[in-house]
């Protein structure tokens, strides 16, 4: 699933970073894109569970991998987040006809578009997939199931279905909440034990082996030893 930008042209990665760049400072409705300039070729992404829908209350964890022919062809989807769907796949790659599919209308609106600029215009890049993937949470096509267990669900039983696929979400979103919890504890023992380790340092240098009130002492003890040497020899040369 991954990739490198060197498979790409120059200036796709660069129009795609541009967009990505965009996309974090104005994030399109309930999907907030994860900027990772160092391989743009893999873009990840949180989408929202949309409204009346069995994944409403949830966040899923998206991945779009760009293949070497892009824009020609459309990215490759993947749930890194869990998901009951009919086009999602257990292992959670999203059915590849299902974004073809938009993909080319897209691409012959915005080709029709450029030779007849009168006709709506259709922007296509990665923020038009991630709103094709969010849709695909309101309207499932189960047509082209990959997961057909949901997929036949769907069709003969919605409520069904709809109860199954709700608990699964919520089963997914208290795992996300467990490991988050469990990374956050790790990264403050971690943080704690950096400070300590820092502060001990400081205390060991600050004090060294005899400590300050020492190191303080003996120059003046030296003085004083020295005096009493000099004043010696005076009453040496008195007698």
């Amino acid at each position: 699933m991954s990739q490198s930008n060197e498979n790409i042209a120059p200036s796709v990665v660069m129009a795609v970073a541009k967009e990505l760049r965009k996309l974090t400072n104005e994030p399109l409705e309930g999907i907030k894109v994860l900027l990772n300039e160092e391989d743009i070729t893999n873009i990840v992404a949180d989408i929202a569970g949309p409204v009346a829908t069995p994944f409403h209350s949830g966040t899923f964890k998206v991945k779009l991998v760009l293949p070497s022919d892009y824009p020609a062809s459309p990215p490759k989807g993947y749930f890194l987040t869990k998901i009951y769907h009919p086009n999602i796949s257990k292992a959670g790659e999203i059915c590849v006809n299902t974004l073809k599919r938009d993909w080319k209308q897209a691409r012959d609106r915005a080709e029709i578009h450029r030779l007849l600029p009168s006709a709506p215009s259709q922007d296509v890049g990665v923020g038009h997939v991630l709103q094709v993937v969010r849709c695909l949470l309101i309207n499932p096509f189960p047509e082209s199931a990959l997961n057909e267990e949901a997929g036949k669900l769907f069709m003969e039983d919605y409520d069904q279905y709809f109860k199954k696929a709700r608990a699964r979400t919520a089963r997914a979103q208290r795992r996300t909440q467990c490991r988050d919890a469990r990374s956050a504890a790790a990264m403050m023992t971690e943080v704690h034990a950096r400070v300590a380790g820092a502060a001990g340092a400081a205390g060991t240098s600050a004090t060294g082996e005899g400590g300050p009130v020492e190191k303080r002492q003996k120059p003046i003890e030296t003085k004083e030893a020295e005096k009493r040497r000099q004043e010696k020899k005076k009453s040496i040369k008195r007698l």
